[in-house]
């Protein structure tokens, strides 16, 4: 097939590579507009972009797809089909007629559950013991169109938001190239999506990962997993930003203390309060300091029972 590929970050990568390995023509690469990084303020290229020029591919980066030139400047690659994973930009109606095949989106989560940018982390954050991805046709709403084909990952009891990120986007980057070879030879009949059963998977900001200690200790572990690596989950330690990087869940021996107060010190951690539980800390990262075990950590700085974590 001759293909517009629409995508922006490194998950989308695989199956940009999966479509050319697959013999498809990617007539044209879809994708945002470079962006400052760093101190510098160096110019990036998306991971897309990097990936479309060292395969020779043309490269699109509109601020704006649905804006009527960008529209017209996509009817000069005649195509067969759309695909779209995580691109950044809502499609409007003209776009997802443009092609034969419509637009194909591969979405992170076994749909209807978790529509919304973030299937991976709350999938880990929601205690999911299996998610997957999902091939769709694309629709004028937020990840309701109807569903191609389906594969599920089960998750490792110690899934990160990252290791699962990397999972998926191995198993979407399969399942794309199954899609298409469906849809060719007309073997997939679609279905339409029941309502959702959980919440829209909203995007992921830096405030969400201030760990509140009144919590349960299960649930702040998943949040610490979920959040890395990115944005992390971390709380406040003597004036400064702690970023919690693992944890251990902890039964309840003693009467409780209030959350978020340090119950015991040991060589390789220490066991947090929580709303329900203990949390034992064992990787963190201060500072200007790189991440490191808690152990190091204990040898070169204070923690003591008694102390008192949290705040922003």
């Amino acid at each position: 097939m001759k293909v517009i590929f629409m995508g922006t970050p490194e998950f989308s990568v695989g199956t940009l590579e999966a479509l050319i390995q697959a013999g498809h023509e990617v007539v044209l690469a879809v994708t945002q507009p470079d962006k400052p990084k760093g101190r510098g303020g160096n110019m990036q290229y998306p991971p897309v972009k990097e990936t479309a020029l060292a395969h020779g591919i043309p490269v699109f980066q509109p601020k704006k797809i649905r804006d009527a030139e960008n529209i017209e400047e996509l009817r000069k690659y005649p195509a067969d089909v759309m695909v779209v994973i995580a691109f950044g930009q809502i499609l409007p109606q003209e776009i997802l007629d443009m092609t034969p095949y419509g637009c194909i989106n591969v979405h992170a989560s076994l749909l209807p559950k978790y529509r919304g940018a973030a299937p991976i982390q709350w999938a880990v954050m929601n205690g999911e013991q299996v998610s997957g991805v999902t091939t769709m046709q694309m629709d004028a709403g937020l990840d309701t169109g109807d569903m191609l084909l389906k594969t599920e990952v089960v998750l490792d009891p110690k899934e990160t938001g990252g290791s699962l990120h990397d999972k998926l986007a191995q198993a979407g980057a399969r399942l794309c190239v199954e899609t298409l070879k469906g849809l060719e030879a007309h073997t997939i009949t679609p279905q339409k999506q029941g309502e959702s059963p959980t919440e829209y998977a909203r995007m992921l900001d830096k405030h969400l990962g201030n760990i509140c200690w009144e919590r349960p200790a299960e649930e702040i572990e998943r949040l610490i997993r979920g959040l890395n690596p990115w944005p992390s989950a971390y709380t406040g330690w003597e004036g400064k930003v702690m970023k919690i990087w693992e944890a251990e869940v902890i039964p309840q021996e003693a009467e409780p203390a209030a959350p978020g107060t340090v119950v015991r010190v040991e060589k390789d951690g220490f066991l947090v309060q929580t709303g329900n539980g203990l949390l034992k800390v064992t990787a963190l990262q201060i500072p200007g300091k790189k991440r490191m075990d808690a152990g190091a950590f204990l040898r070169g700085y204070s923690v003591k029972e008694g102390m008192v974590l949290g705040g922003e």
